[in-house]
């Protein structure tokens, strides 16, 4: 009798004694990453002086007070005259030009050239 009231108090205590809880922790993080913005400035110069060298489409060295100078010329470089009309001549040794352009002295990139004569 003994044994069978132990065995009824054990199978009545033993759900309780394996039962589980169950916890669900939800967590909600935001990161937020911090705006970049970057600012490009370019700074259009000029040089003036006569044509040495031109090879259309690719560079133009112009003879001007501190001495040569040589630019590159991108393909979007325009050659105007002084009226703002396209000049499609190519540019001869001697010529007086104006010469607008962008970027540090080992770069320099041409925006457009005017033909001063």
């Amino acid at each position: 009798m003994k044994r069978t009231i132990i065995s009824l108090v054990c199978a009545l205590f033993a759900p309780l004694a394996f039962a589980q809880t169950s916890t669900t922790t939800t967590e909600e993080t935001t990161s937020t990453k911090p705006a970049t913005t970057s600012e490009t400035t370019t700074t259009t110069t000029y040089a003036t002086g006569a044509v040495t060298t031109y090879e259309p489409g690719k560079t133009i060295v112009v003879k001007s007070d501190q001495g040569p100078v040589s630019f590159a010329l991108g393909t979007a470089a325009r050659i105007v005259n002084t009226a703002g009309k396209v000049v499609t001549a190519p540019l001869r040794p001697g010529q007086k030009v104006r010469v607008y352009y962008t970027g540090p002295t080992e770069s320099r990139t041409v925006e457009r050239v005017i033909v001063e004569d």
